[in-house]
């Protein structure tokens, strides 16, 4: 492989150290991501040279983090696409993005008996607004189905797309299965019924490259800690004709343009739905991100997973008692391995491999419905990203072997 991983694994200092006596190998990425150098000194310098509120004061300590706060926001706008930074609306992160295309936009357009379509594979954050949608304007929400391998079935969204459909939530890559989602395709068959397209792109734009124009996404979702930047800041990507005709979730200072007794109006945007005091330092922090994964390049990003994932592949296919969850073409998902240990609760797997030094995931990934169709209480989740290395893969690898005969035969 000619991606140099142990070149921009330096750059994450967290990753140099012992956990448990072992070289800590980090396979957690799904859930967050860990941050290099460059983000951190952005965010510490932002507090010790800039700090203070944006948009309101006109001293010189303002007007710098007004314009480094704004700055970021059009390094977002470039990075995925944009048409423009109107059209990037700073949240907390992929869950308060989806809630708000929910409650506004939903809740305006959603008239009793109107469909709603999710995927089975859907994160927790991209269903329960849904729900709550549904039972709030009286709509249907329907689900559309997986293919045996796991991947979305395009034969049963076609078939439950209808007049009726008035919005469409979909993850662009799952969670738990891996799966990257046709969402450019999805798209058109959307939009041929008049409905709009939600995307969670949590689990896409840290991998690959993203470009909303070219996907035709109406909002598109995704979070800072999952793309090498802070907690707290996220994005939430809308047309400009769709934001326009939404009103603010949050509401106060900020985001209004006159406040009267018994009536006020609100800034153009984006800046009507950014209510309060925003995360100053989290946008900064996600700005360094964004030209961090710049200068990694995506593109080389997504190639190097894949190219890891064949790596790793015919290791894993070894292991007896091994299940893996969703399409086993390494051609057709990102970096996640979903797995169980045949007769060992994946807690307890989880729990053995941070023993030799390797962090994963057990639980249900905020995926409940999907356990239910994968026929599993829980899973085991090993996500890797471009900082993990094959050493890494080889110790994942091993440690899964040392668990498996741990548990089958202890040690003596």
């Amino acid at each position: 492989m000619s991606f140099p991983a142990d070149k921009w694994k330096k750059d994450f200092p967290i990753l140099a150290q012992i956990v448990n006596d072992e070289p800590l190998v980090y396979l957690d990425n799904a859930a967050t991501t860990q941050k290099p150098t460059v983000v951190l000194k952005a965010i510490e310098t932002y507090y010790r040279e800039s700090n203070a509120n944006v948009h309101r004061g006109v001293h010189t300590l303002a007007e710098r983090a007004t314009t480094q706060y704004e700055a970021a926001r059009e390094k977002v706008q470039h990075f995925i696409h944009a048409a423009e930074p109107a059209e990037v609306l700073f949240t907390r992160g992929t869950t308060t993005s989806l809630n708000w295309v929910a409650k506004s936009y939903g809740e305006a357009n959603l008239q009793p008996g109107d469909e709603i379509l999710v995927s089975v594979m859907e994160h927790h954050s991209n269903l329960i607004p849904w729900q709550q949608l549904a039972k709030k304007r009286q709509a249907v929400l329907n689900y559309v189905e997986l293919t045996e391998e796991g991947l979305l079935d395009l034969d049963s969204l076609r078939d439950q797309l209808s007049e009726r459909t008035k919005i469409v939530a979909l993850a662009h890559v799952s969670n738990v299965l891996g799966v990257v989602n046709p969402i450019q395709e999805i798209a058109r068959l959307v939009h041929a019924t008049e409905a709009v397209l939600v995307v969670d792109g949590a689990q896409a734009v840290p991998h690959m490259p993203v470009d909303v124009q070219e996907l035709e996404v109406d909002f598109y979702a995704f979070s800072g800690h999952k793309m090498v930047g802070p907690t707290g800041i996220g994005v939430l990507y809308g047309k400009r004709h769709l934001l326009e005709q939404m009103e603010p979730v949050e509401f106060g200072g900020e985001m209004i343009e006159f406040v009267y007794e018994q009536e006020s109006t609100w800034k153009e945007l984006p800046w009507k739905f950014e209510a309060g005091t925003p995360n100053i330092a989290g946008a900064i922090g996600l700005g360094a991100a964004v030209d961090y994964l710049a200068t990694v390049g995506l593109a080389a990003i997504q190639e190097y997973e894949h190219e890891l994932m064949a790596y790793l592949w015919p290791k894993l296919m070894t292991i007896p008692g091994l299940t893996i969850y969703g399409p086993l073409d390494t051609a057709k998902r990102s970096g996640i391995v979903t797995f169980n240990l045949d007769g060992i609760h994946p807690h307890d797997v989880a729990t053995a491999m941070d023993m030799q030094g390797v962090a994963i995931r057990a639980g249900n990934h905020c995926a409940q419905p999907l356990m239910r169709k994968l026929a599993a209480d829980s899973t085991a989740r090993a996500s890797f990203y471009f900082y993990n290395t094959t050493a890494d893969a080889d110790q994942f690898v091993e440690a899964l072997l040392a668990t498996k005969e741990f548990f089958t035969h202890g040690f003596n």
